[in-house]
């Protein structure tokens, strides 16, 4: 099959009337994407749209710039300029912080729906997979960069993944495209650039197929790490269905490495960070802990707690700013340190005066109907709210008398004084 035939093929299975865009760098890959992208949509016409990123890291940046700018009214194509900001020192490098600035961009371009095509290519997945590898990876990184996938409610595709460098170069020099050259592409202090100059060159002298071996390799990895999901999203169903909460005798008759693997499972469908392998074994190792300890392991982007017979998989809890608190007309949304949420609160016929709300005190008391005075730490004892959920709640007061509790990252009312009601709607709109 041609080249052209492939991305055809490709463009075709793309829902009518959504938009196609292509992540255009400047370089050969992505030039050669878009011209048959463009091509394409002359047999099958879609919405097509180019991005390109703007890193501003070296000088051949605006020269980048410039080169999209002119394909681009060549082809016809709308071209969209993102220009970002990387910060190397948040503890990604250079090429971590440069993809998140990149992915980012991507986000908010985008539209939910909308196709995204990137223009990776077979040499490129080899050299992933030998990244992951020697990083000690498992299936899931061995398996490399998938051809397609959902992400953020968009459709991300590789449409050149199982197509050769050289196979590209050809169909270039074919076409007598023009693209530019990323001059940093050139310098081994990168380890993808190393293992592109230095390393598969030499595998390639002594097994002439070894880019296509390794991505192979790295695809029935992603068939592997495909068959362990299924493997886990089985496991998590017996243990009742919600990734977030475990029941912990459950984890207890699971192997360790079911175990490990269904707590990977479950954070990726949190949209939560992987636990690091050490972080991980200390967190199972802490499921035999006593019913009363309050167990917690975090790491950087998730966090775990063992409570109540379960465990539980959270993002890392806001803290609130010190002395903060809000005033509120009880009827309005209410911003929280802790999430926003759209909730309404009333008193007693003829109670006047500003509410207001801050995070819990300590020493608390709600005046409840038929019970009296509660103390505000016994209730949330006897209503079974996790520890850790007790430190974000909010207390609405009138004057200097809490009415109310409020859970605003949900947008749940959790009790109300005498004469007091309210209603509430979770963040993000669902009731």
């Amino acid at each position: 099959m041609s080249l052209q035939s492939l991305i055809d093929d490709a463009l075709a299975q793309t829902p009518p009337g959504r938009c196609v865009w292509i992540a255009l760098s400047a370089g050969l890959d992505s030039t050669l994407l878009l011209t048959l992208a463009a091509d394409a949509c002359q047999r099958f016409p879609r919405p097509l749209r180019a991005i390109h990123v703007h890193h501003g890291l070296q000088a051949a940046a605006d020269a980048f710039e410039a080169h999209c700018q002119a394909l681009c009214r060549r082809l016809g194509v709308a071209l969209t300029i993102e220009r970002v900001s990387v910060d190397p020192s948040a503890g990604q490098g250079l090429e971590g912080a440069a993809r998140e600035a990149r992915y980012a961009a991507f986000a908010r371009r985008v539209a939910p729906g909308e196709t995204l095509w990137l223009a990776q290519h077979r040499d490129d997945q080899a050299e992933t997979l030998l990244l992951a590898a020697l990083r000690g990876s498992g299936v899931r990184g061995l398996g490399g960069m998938p051809m397609e996938r959902d992400w953020r409610r968009r459709r991300l595709q590789r449409p050149l993944l199982g197509i050769s460098r050289a196979s590209l170069e050809a169909e270039a020099a074919r076409r007598g495209l023009a693209w530019t050259e990323d001059p940093s592409n050139a310098e081994c202090d990168q380890d993808r650039n190393y293992l592109r100059h230095a390393i598969l060159p030499r595998l390639g002298e002594r097994w002439p197929h070894a880019a296509g071996s390794l991505a192979r390799s790295a695809a029935l990895c992603a068939e592997a790490d495909g068959l362990l999901a299924e493997l886990a999203g089985i496991d998590l169903e017996g243990l009742g269905g919600d990734p977030g909460r475990l029941s912990r005798d459950g984890l207890s008759r699971l192997s360790a490495a079911r175990r490990r693997l269904l707590v990977r499972h479950c954070c990726g469908r949190l949209g939560l960070a992987l636990p690091p392998a050490r972080r991980l074994e200390s967190l199972l190792a802490q499921l035999g802990a006593r019913e009363d300890a309050e167990t917690r392991v975090a790491w950087p982007g998730g966090e775990a707690r063992v409570w109540r017979g379960h465990l539980y998989l959270l993002a890392p809890l806001p803290i609130a700013p010190t002395g903060w608190w809000v005033a509120w007309d009880g009827r309005g949304p209410l911003a929280t340190p802790f999430g926003g949420c759209r909730v309404s609160l009333a008193g007693p016929t003829g109670v006047e005066g500003r509410l207001w709300a801050m995070p819990r005190r300590g020493g608390e008391r709600l005046c409840l109907a038929g019970r009296g005075h509660r103390d505000l730490k016994r209730l949330l004892q006897e209503l079974g709210v996790p520890p850790w959920v007790r430190g974000r709640l909010v207390v609405i007061h009138e004057g200097d008398t809490p009415v109310a509790l409020l859970d605003p990252a949900v947008g749940q009312w959790l009790a109300f004084a005498a004469g007091w009601r309210g209603e509430g709607e979770a963040p993000g709109g669902a009731g």
